[in-house]
This record gives C-alpha cells, sequence and structure tokens, in this order.
C-alpha cells in the first residue's frame, strides 16, 4: 500500500493510510466543532483495507453517542484518532494526523447552516445545509 504515516499529539497512536486519490470533507456541526475544537471537522473516510495501525491502539478510548456519532480519542494526549464508520468497512480519518497529505483537497462541506457565525470556511464547490447523501459523499470523496 502506497501511503502515509499519521499520529495524534504524543505519538502514542500511529497509523498508515492509502489516501491517494481521496478528497476532504468539513463538516461544520456543533458536534465536530466540539469534537475538534475547531470551525469544522476536516477528514476523509477510506476503505479499512486501505488502513493499518502501527502503535498504539489499546489506548485508543471512544465516547459514543445514542445517534451513533462516535469520537475516539488518545487516552494520554487527546488527540482524536481514526476509527471505524459505524457498520461499515470504512475509516474515518481526521486529516490533521497525516504526515503528508500530498494532494488532498476539500470537495464538499456539510452542516454549513449550523456553522459558528464566525466561520467562513466552506468553500468548496459542493456546500450542503445538512448531510447530503452517503452514497454520493463517498463518490465525492472518491473522486467520481
Amino acid at each position: 500500500m502506497a501511503s502515509t504515516t499519521g499520529r495524534c499529539l504524543c505519538g502514542a497512536i500511529s497509523f498508515e493510510a492509502d489516501v491517494r486519490g481521496y478528497g476532504l470533507y468539513r463538516c461544520h456541526c456543533s458536534l465536530c466543532r466540539r469534537q475538534s475544537g475547531a470551525a469544522s471537522n476536516a477528514a476523509t473516510i477510506i476503505p479499512r483495507a486501505s488502513f493499518r495501525w502501527l502503535s498504539g491502539e489499546h489506548l485508543i478510548r471512544s465516547w459514543v453517542k445514542s445517534t451513533g456519532f462516535r469520537s475516539s480519542f488518545c487516552s494520554h494526549c487527546g488527540s482524536p484518532v481514526p476509527n471505524p464508520l459505524r457498520e461499515s468497512d470504512q475509516m474515518w480519518i481526521p486529516v490533521g494526523l497525516l504526515e503528508d497529505t500530498g494532494e488532498l483537497r476539500v470537495v464538499v462541506d456539510m452542516h454549513v447552516a449550523s456553522a459558528a457565525s464566525w466561520d467562513a470556511s466552506a468553500t468548496s464547490d459542493r456546500c450542503f445545509d445538512a448531510t447530503p447523501p452517503p452514497g454520493e459523499i463517498f463518490r465525492w470523496l472518491r473522486g467520481e
């Protein structure tokens, strides 16, 4: 797998992910703002087969909301870390953890209707007030 590596803030958790050819999304909802501590959550979603833990998987803790929203993080430093996307064969990757993002670019902004009043970062060609259909998101992230 031609890939890049990523790690949490303290470096205890590390992973390898093949993100070539994938785009990014930014979610501006209140859950993602709280989870990231920023205006939006920048991430991509890739097949689990394109992902591998290198170290520290035992240090991951997760919080799951009754709606299925999941926040996984390093128990040492609190950094968000990759996690499986619900009951699918996909992995959610917070792209701020990646060492080399190469040609990655934002292809969709979602939940812009609930963005913070000071957030003016929704600049992609595809901006949605809520969540677009998941199948569409996956297609856009794959560059289709």
